[in-house]
């Protein structure tokens, strides 16, 4: 008897019921950069280097390269089912041309705007004069050019698969497996394509992909659910390796990038946001689960789902037009590794080796960081953007190594900007040719990026409802 009054005495206390905020995915994500950070720098300060990380460093490396081959682990088959299923969906939107015509235009807008931001400030702010380092770094990696992007958009297989070998010091071959983000997309748009074409036959396959992707997405959600953890692990990773001392030799060009990714992502998006009518922090308040998960998985093919997702719920933008709009703008809209980056990047690279660029290179940079943004593909970095980009201008490619340890504390800005616009031209569009839901739009926000036991069916009833 006394121990059931008790029980249940403890159970109705309302100090231990945990606030509503503290369960929430945007408050665990802040929480594990706390610690991420904390961690890093406590296996900084006790001899981890990159070459010989000691046990704290090792488990951080481990925890965030395994969170991140997870995410990669489902790109090939998001993109395909993402992208047929989208175009399919194209359907049911009335004026899908027009729709289709009106997200590429804001995509080209939108990345001409970023780009002239970063070069004004490579202008101003000098990043490549005296620097303080050597130019001895070299770069031998993959590289950006145009007739081989151009012949890589044909694919050399169905999946866009490619295998390469290597030849240890010890003798031994190892064999690794990569994929071409382009090559798949390209596929996936002819089969969705000809799935429309073909018609009523096509139904089987077009139900069998939108099941294929609602597995994947599903599959997808247990992955974004642990990113508290894999966040402790990036972010620890990142400042054990990388530390204060080396953001501090190219000091000015962190700066740099980071101002731009500030000016756009805290200036131009809120005044197109502002511009259109909608309310700034309804905006950010939508996307925010998404951009944050973007900052620390530095992948916007990873984070497509909840790029969906919010921008669908959140920012009510209709179904049949966002599953189109969001895959595509996460494979070619990247405002920051596209355009920001490779602006600033390149007029550094001209400055630290005394090269004096023209009018017509600054042209040239804005032409290439406009038509070129799908060279980076929604992967983690934007080394190849970079690469096009000088190797377009005639600059030396030695000038890559030098800003590549530093590539993973950029790339984290870069994509949380990618991903903020990804989920803003699809709300610009909507608003522009009447379809958006601005009752789910100016909806209170209930601190969840989207529930797990939330089927599709039970989303569109919602949404039916709120326009009812």
């Amino acid at each position: 008897m006394v121990s059931n009054q008790s029980t249940s005495s403890t159970a109705g206390r309302p100090g231990l019921q945990l606030p509503r905020w503290a369960g929430s995915f945007g408050f665990q994500i802040i929480a594990a950069l706390i610690v991420g950070l904390g961690l890093g720098l406590l296996a900084k300060y006790t001899g981890s280097t990159k070459a010989n990380p000691n046990g704290l460093g090792a488990t951080l490396q481990t925890i965030g390269s395994s969170y991140v081959s997870l995410l990669q682990t489902a790109v090939v088959p998001l993109i395909f089912t993402a992208v047929v299923s989208s175009i399919s969906n194209l359907r049911e939107v009335s004026n899908a041309a027009r729709l289709a015509w009106n997200t590429l235009l804001w995509f080209a807008i939108t990345s001409l705007v970023a780009v002239l931001i970063g070069t004004g400030l490579g202008v101003l702010l000098q990043p490549g004069a005296n620097t303080g380092i050597s130019g001895d770094a070299e770069y031998d990696g993959k590289q950006g050019d145009w007739w081989a992007f151009l012949i890589g958009l044909f694919p050399k297989n169905f999946l866009g698969l490619g295998a390469s070998s290597t030849v240890t010091d010890s003798g031994a071959v190892t064999t690794s497996v990569s994929f071409n983000v382009l090559q798949i997309l390209v596929i996936a748009i002819a089969v969705g394509v000809a799935a429309l074409k073909v018609g009523k036959q096509a139904e089987p396959f077009l139900a069998l992909n939108a099941s294929a992707l609602a597995v994947i997405q599903k599959v997808l959600w247990w992955i974004i659910r642990i990113a508290p953890l894999g966040t402790v692990g990036l972010i620890g990773n990142a400042v054990a390796v990388y530390g204060w001392d080396t953001i501090g030799s190219l000091g000015k060009f962190t700066v740099a990038i980071y101002i731009g990714l500030a000016l756009v992502l805290l200036g131009v998006y809120p005044a197109l946001v502002r511009s259109h009518g909608l309310s700034v922090k309804q905006y950010f308040s939508g996307a925010w689960p998404a951009i944050q998960l973007a900052f620390v998985s530095r992948s916007s093919i990873g984070t497509l789902p909840l790029t969906q997702r919010v921008t669908e719920r959140n920012l009510g933008v209709p179904r049949g037009y966002a599953s189109f709009a969001v895959p595509l703008g996460a494979t070619t809209k990247m405002d920051g590794c596209a355009a920001i980056y490779p602006a600033v990047a390149a007029i550094f690279v001209a400055q630290f080796f005394g090269i004096q660029l023209d009018f017509s290179q600054y042209l040239l940079i804005a032409l290439v960081s406009v038509l070129g943004s799908a060279a980076t593909a929604g992967t983690t970095g934007a080394v190849v953007m970079l690469t096009l980009t000088l190797s377009t201008l005639g600059l030396p490619l030695a000038g890559v190594g030098l800003l590549l340890a530093i590539d993973p504390i950029l790339d984290m800005g870069r994509t949380a900007v990618n991903v903020a616009g990804q989920a803003l031209v699809p709300t610009i569009v909507a608003k522009r040719q009447g379809i958006l839901d601005e009752t789910l739009y100016n909806a209170p926000r209930t601190g969840e990026a989207f529930r797990e036991e939330e089927a599709p069916a039970a989303v569109d009833r919602e949404l039916a409802e709120s326009k009812a």
